[in-house]
């Protein structure tokens, strides 16, 4: 028993032909909206690659990419054959090559539908790259002199300034790591000896942080250092006050960032597949309906359209079927073809020199 089947007269059938020509001009276009988020999603990862870890976060636009230029192709395609299916005649030229175009179609339905997940499901690798990624620009923000590390002290400081935000998970950060180079630091004060020396690893560690860590919004001057002292400012605890620095850590900021964006491509991507999928489907509905008119051998008549000729089970049972007799096939030739003796003449061997005896002669 067919799936939905519907049944179409000539004028339905041109209706349908003509709508569907609109609609895959109209994919066109949304193959071009495929594009462009992933150029956009790309060029967003790109500006701050230098705080992300190595990672997979470049496959979702490089896939977008990929299938807004299909989408480009195929529907191009399909406008032109659904131009065609309004005269009975043209359809003859495109009756074998519609079935592949849909199947086609169906796979590359299924990439959108993909891509849409995967906007949805990257929320692992962007946590993972932000935090390795942002480690290590704090960890060189001081090389201000070293090759390929002497942007790094700029990009951090323009990113919490940006984002109003400090450190990886919050301002404390600061204080595990160096962040001042030593060319700067004065080793004729002893306090600055003695705090080289107390540190195993020989790093000079204080409770400060960088000027872009501060709330430009306080109304008091900002306390960049010395901020866990107390007795080093005026009227001033840091167990009770609020701190004037951002108190928000860079890594979820740049997540919430990156996760809105994904997101909204996300939920882009999906609309775009369920409008893919209806076009694909009243293709399907075209095809099947104009395959009857075919068989019924009247240009004029009614004629059934559907979506499959069998149910689920019976289609899935039949390409099953097939399949595995593919499979069958490819073992025996593979073993025919492994066996050089198979289907070969003996070879008679009559010695050394392989000259046949000569025969006797026959008494009289």
């Amino acid at each position: 028993m067919a799936v939905l089947p519907i049944k179409f007269t000539k004028t339905k059938r041109d209706k349908l032909a003509q709508v569907l020509w609109v609609l895959n001009w109209i994919s066109v276009v949304t193959g071009i909206i495929l594009f462009s988020l992933g150029i956009f999603l790309k060029v967003e990862i790109n500006k701050r690659q230098d705080l992300m870890a190595m990672s997979q976060l470049q496959s979702v636009p490089n896939m977008l990419i990929a299938v807004g230029l299909i989408a480009c192709v195929i529907n191009f395609l399909g406008g032109k054959i659904c131009y065609d299916c309004v005269d009975t005649n043209k359809f003859l030229r495109w009756k074998l090559v519609m079935l592949p175009y849909i199947i086609c179609t169906f796979f590359f339905t299924l990439s959108v539908l993909v891509g849409a997940l995967m906007c949805y499901s990257m929320h692992g690798q962007l946590e993972e790259a932000l935090t390795l990624g942002l480690r290590d620009a704090m960890r060189y923000y001081k090389d201000t002199d070293t090759p390929g590390r002497c942007f790094l002290k700029r990009t951090v400081d323009q990113l919490q300034i940006q984002f109003q935000c400090c450190g990886n998970e919050g301002y404390r950060d600061w204080f595990q790591i160096q962040w001042v180079s030593n060319r700067y630091l004065d080793m004729s004060q002893r306090e600055v000896v003695d705090r080289l020396r107390s540190n195993v690893e020989g790093k000079y560690l204080m409770d400060g942080v960088p000027f872009s860590c501060c709330n430009v919004n306080s109304p008091r001057p900002c306390i960049q250092y010395q901020i866990t002292n107390n007795s080093a400012h005026f009227n001033y605890d840091f167990h009770t006050e609020e701190l004037n620095l951002w108190m928000k850590g860079c890594r979820q900021a740049l997540r919430d960032y990156y996760t809105n964006i994904m997101h909204s491509v996300g939920l882009t991507v999906l609309i775009i597949w369920l409008f893919e999928l209806s076009v694909l489907t009243g293709v399907r509905y075209l095809q099947t309906s104009l395959e009857n008119v075919l068989r019924q051998g009247d240009p004029e008549c009614e004629s059934d359209g559907w979506l499959l000729e069998n149910s689920f089970v019976e289609t899935a049972r039949s390409n099953f079927n097939i399949i595995k007799h593919l499979g069958k096939f490819n073992q025996i030739n593979i073993s025919s073809n492994g066996d050089p003796n198979i289907d070969k003449p003996p070879t008679a061997h009559y010695g050394p020199d392989n000259v046949p005896p000569k025969p006797l002669p026959m008494a009289s």
